[in-house]
């Protein structure tokens, strides 16, 4: 990876700790962090030694707050189709990394915040969480993936409700509205977020990859089509090494050792 700026990448074991860190613009998302998220995930994507991913930001004021609203105020018709493009680029790379993603949202996730939460494909939240799309309020809409994604994670009417108001929800609507999947103390956030990545990577790398494949493939497309591809995928896993070990491992009441193969 090439100097990053706004991003920070650590490590604990095979978990990777991605930070967005612009504190002083809560973590806003402006051009360059879009640049050094899509490189990060590309690079974490590929990388054999990476088992999952949590992705946080920096403070404890905001995840993200939102996209910075002076360069979104300088975009003509022409650079805000190209912001847009961008943007929903970088997030659907994230939606399909091969390693399982956790969003650890702590304080603000507003706007492109949300939106980059709702790419992941887990999160938890600190107790202080909020969570919006006040986009319409500006005079726009969410333009990466939100009024897709959103709908899809809380149903369509709370999902319309959020999005035509604006309004935000506290951490406890969030996870009754099935938004996040758990509310901790900010100060174990991220901790609370790598022990949800290590509930995942006890399991056989191959099929936790394939089952993301399939969940998502069956998002947009019909139904009997999105069988036949997890028919395939159930297939193709009978055929390695995992299969084998978790299925022995099994039988003689033991804890499964994974290789990826």
């Amino acid at each position: 990876m090439s100097d990053l700026r706004y991003i920070r990448v650590e490590w604990d074991g095979d978990i990777a700790v991605v930070t967005i860190d612009r504190q002083d613009k809560l973590n806003a998302l402006n051009a360059d962090v879009i640049r050094e998220l899509g490189e990060v995930f590309t690079n974490l994507g590929a990388d054999s030694a990476v088992r999952a991913i949590v992705l946080t930001g920096a403070g404890e004021k905001a995840f993200v707050a939102g996209a910075d609203i002076g360069e979104l105020a300088r975009m003509d018709p022409v650079a805000a189709v190209r912001m847009s493009r961008d943007g929903q680029r970088v997030f659907q790379d994230i939606e399909r990394c091969p390693k399982p993603v956790v969003a650890a949202i702590g304080g603000y996730a507003l706007g492109g915040g949300l939106e980059l939460a709702l790419a992941c494909h887990l999160r938890i939240a600190g107790t202080g969480a909020r969570f919006g799309l006040p986009e319409v309020g500006l005079g726009i809409l969410p333009g990466y993936g939100g009024t897709v994604r959103l709908a899809r994670v809380v149903g369509l009417g709370r999902a319309i409700e959020m999005t035509l108001t604006g309004d935000s929800v506290d951490a406890p609507r969030a996870l009754a509205s099935g938004l996040v999947s758990a509310v901790v103390e900010g100060g174990v956030l991220v901790a609370e977020g790598k022990a949800l990545a290590r509930r995942v990577t006890k399991n056989g790398p191959l099929a936790v990859r394939m089952a993301l494949e399939s969940i998502y493939r069956g998002l947009d497309t019909a139904s009997g089509e999105a069988q036949e591809f997890e028919s395939s995928l159930f297939g193709l896993l009978a055929s390695t090494d995992d299969m084998r070990e978790g299925m022995r491992a099994f039988l003689e009441k033991r804890k499964p050792d994974f290789a990826g193969s």
